[in-house]
């Protein structure tokens, strides 16, 4: 079937060239990180984690959002989502490849991955999250192209496959939560030491990962021949606002805790991130922008009638998205560092380099979504099922 990622419009043709120029742009500039190491990025010996780090946590919860649809679908019989699971699947694998190539080229040098296997510490966290990273991208692999191919045959999918997808649904919260634990099991970091990491992680993964999946049917409705139907969207759409409504509840149970509190070690970090702290305040923007779009997005979705509205729902969506991309790609991470436990602050700033190296996984995501959706629709159109019903 992939031989079907081959042919199409021209505009296709076109979007798969800049794509791949994308990726060969964080490819050269990745030779340029080899070669020099890590020092070449805006990291340092107290902010060791950055940019990457952030968009693999961000990512890790889209991918987890995968379980929003199969979850309804096979054990609800929710028929509605029949058309979408699939497009959920291949978006859990895109996010997956992305998440898996933000940590090899954080490693320094990739070999080091290989530690893991060679070397395997079973009460590490990070092995269990190579555990169950690995094997979320490998279920969906293998359950999207089963059910993709038996569509296309038009034979019903093997008994083998059910069990599979049943597995895949715990495992796309454990996905998440592992993450979770990555940070809130760091006793010396203030900012993450919190219980409830993991509930947030997965209540802002189940609104991110949804939200850019209706703006991928509502593309596709305009531009191609597939047509999810107004009913997916909505339900779809549904879940991204009570998804949010708890996301945003606990942010704001974290503000209380922290602000009643007065811990030191906590507040700081909060203080730093809303309001800056000894003259740095470099993510003080940030953090307001997510505010607002937060804001602008519950605002939005909780009204059914502009929830309901096509040219509403997209703009939600997008408000939706880059409030928790910057919560968790960019503020989450770094907060964590700056101040640092001896109440230090070190600047960091992300280099050319690095951001060109981000752009190109970002630019490898889309590709591989790209080819997936592409297989997955024109094998949809072959048997009939791309228009709405």
């Amino acid at each position: 079937m992939l031989e079907k990622a081959l042919t199409g419009s021209r505009s296709y043709k076109v979007w798969i060239v800049v794509l791949l120029a994308i990726v060969g742009i964080g490819f050269v500039n990745y030779l340029r990180q080899l070669d020099y190491g890590l020092g070449i990025t805006g990291m340092s010996r107290d902010v060791s984690w950055g940019l990457y780090i952030g968009q693999f946590t961000f990512l890790v919860g889209v991918a987890a959002s995968a379980v929003m649809l199969v979850l309804p679908y096979y054990l609800h019989n929710y028929k509605v989502f029949g058309k979408i699971t699939i497009l959920g699947e291949f978006l859990a694998v895109a996010s997956v490849t992305m998440c898996l190539s933000f940590i090899i080229v954080d490693l320094g040098k990739p070999q080091r991955a290989f530690n893991v296997l060679l070397h395997p510490t079973p009460n590490s966290i990070l092995f269990w999250d190579m555990v169950v990273l690995n094997g979320y991208l490998f279920l969906n692999i293998i359950i999207g192209w089963t059910l993709l191919g038996c569509e296309r045959r038009g034979a019903p999918p093997p008994k083998w496959v059910k069990p599979l997808i049943y597995l895949s649904i715990p495992w796309a919260v454990s996905i998440h939560t592992v993450t979770a634990f990555l940070y809130a099991g760091l006793p010396g970091r203030g900012f993450w030491l919190t219980a409830i990491m993991a509930p947030r992680f997965l209540g802002s993964a189940f609104a991110s990962g949804p939200s850019l999946l209706i703006l991928f049917c509502l593309f596709l409705r305009k531009f191609t021949k597939f047509d999810a139907g107004w009913e997916a969207i909505s339900s779809l759409a549904k879940i991204v606002t009570y998804a949010m409504l708890v996301s945003v509840f606990f942010f704001l149970c974290e503000l209380f805790t922290v602000y009643y509190s007065q811990i030191p070690e906590h507040i700081l970090h909060f203080n730093y991130l809303f309001q800056g702290l000894h003259g740095h305040s470099e993510l003080t923007p940030w953090m307001w922008i997510c505010i607002v779009l937060a804001l602008v997005a519950v605002g939005l979705l909780i009204n059914p009638k502009w929830r309901n509205n096509e040219k509403i729902l997209p703009i939600a969506c997008l408000c939706v998205f880059f409030s928790l991309w910057i919560e968790k790609g960019i503020a989450l991470v770094l907060t964590g560092f700056i101040p640092s436990p001896l109440e230090t602050i070190t600047r960091y700033m992300p280099t050319p380099t690095e951001l060109a190296i981000t752009l190109g996984i970002w630019g490898l995501g889309f590709l591989v979504l790209s080819v997936l959706y592409k297989v997955a629709l024109t094998v949809k159109e072959q048997t009939g099922d791309s228009a709405s019903h």
